[in-house]
């Protein structure tokens, strides 16, 4: 159905062959099997990295420095929680260098760069009817001081202008030592996703990084099959131990579906 969509007649051919493709991607009935695993060669366009820098670091870097215009720099405030279970006599060791140097899961990061157009993550829900909801993506389109103007871009509010302020959020990760509260944008920059994320979503381009293998059920046909043509698909792997090159391993166990009754 996906990949259906918008077809041309002298596209019809590849489709197909993609199509089929996919589908024995996620019934595992490509590749050399093994048990619950398939060895199989990608399709896509493939490039072998020549390091194995922070992935998600390096495209935010390298993609924000692509974008025109210039970056603007938000910085968080803090403030420690008096009432989340922290020792009063501990407080004083945790000064404001080691906080703001503090980036977990869920929580904004102290120095938070953007510019006018590039794609960001909400990390909270903020107003559920209007479509501002934990996950959504956006699109910046002003910069203010206290205030920044987005458009949504996923869900059933696309095209939806909202105006988000700095907001307080509480640290909930059980190994920062302290409990302590962020004021920030509750946004990430977000030029990528994983690929339980992607799920539901039809792309024109996606570019598959695979540092290590698939270990997932099925999860691999999942991002496999995001994409509406074999053109728009582009996959980033490392170089494995005892694999064929250009290879990756397809995780599927076929007992999943013995006991389902349609």
């Amino acid at each position: 159905m996906r990949l259906s969509v918008g077809m041309t007649a002298l596209d019809q051919d590849e489709t197909e062959e993609f199509g089929e493709w996919l589908l024995k991607v996620g019934d595992s009935l490509i590749g050399d099997n093994m048990d619950g695993e398939s060895e199989i060669c990608l399709l896509g366009d493939i490039v072998i990295p020549s390091s194995d820098q922070a992935f998600d670091e390096l495209v935010n870097n390298h993609l924000m420095a692509i974008i025109p215009g210039g970056e603007k720099l938000y910085l968080s405030s803090y403030s420690i929680c008096m009432d989340e279970g922290n020792v009063e006599s501990q407080l004083d060791l945790y000064g404001s260098e080691l906080l703001n140097s503090i980036n977990c899961f869920g929580l904004p990061p102290h120095k938070l760069i953007l510019k006018v157009g590039i794609p960001v993550m909400l990390l909270r829900n903020i107003d559920q009817s209007s479509g501002l909801c934990k996950g959504t993506r956006l699109q910046v389109r002003k910069l203010g001081n206290h205030v920044i103007e987005y458009e949504v871009l996923t869900g059933n509010n696309v095209g939806h202008i909202a105006l988000i302020p700095r907001m307080n959020m509480v640290s909930t990760n059980e190994t920062v030592p302290v409990r302590f509260q962020r004021r920030q944008f509750l946004i990430i920059v977000s030029f990528s996703m994983i690929i339980n994320k992607s799920q539901g979503q039809t792309l024109f381009h996606v570019g598959l990084y695979l540092p290590k293998l698939v270990f997932t059920h099925g999860q691999l046909y999942v991002a496999l099959s995001r994409v509406k043509s074999k053109r728009g698909l582009k996959v980033l792997l490392m170089n494995h131990v005892k694999m064929s090159a250009n290879s990756t391993i397809n995780i599927i166990y076929r007992e999943v579906f013995e006991k389902i009754i349609f």
